[in-house]
């Protein structure tokens, strides 16, 4: 889909450079984007997995804590 983006000179440069001669400015621009949307929506992922963890954390430590006394007493039989 073709689109149109105003940026500054400098920063097209900036972007010729790292592209180098043999990427088109709009594929390297896309998959920059690309590369960020994908980290946004990983760490979007990321955070309402931590979030569900965190809710649930007394309830899981407790949990662990029954399980790792089971294993020590076992261990000192």
């Amino acid at each position: 889909m073709k689109t149109s983006l105003t940026l500054s000179g400098d920063l097209i440069a900036r972007i010729d450079r790292l592209a180098g001669p043999k990427v088109s400015r709009s594929s390297y621009i896309e998959q920059i984007l690309r590369d960020f949307v994908d980290g946004r929506a990983q760490a979007r992922k990321d955070a309402r997995e931590i979030a569900a963890i965190n809710r649930h954390a007394v309830q899981l430590n407790a949990e662990m804590g029954d399980a790792l006394s089971f294993q020590a007493k076992s261990a000192d039989e």
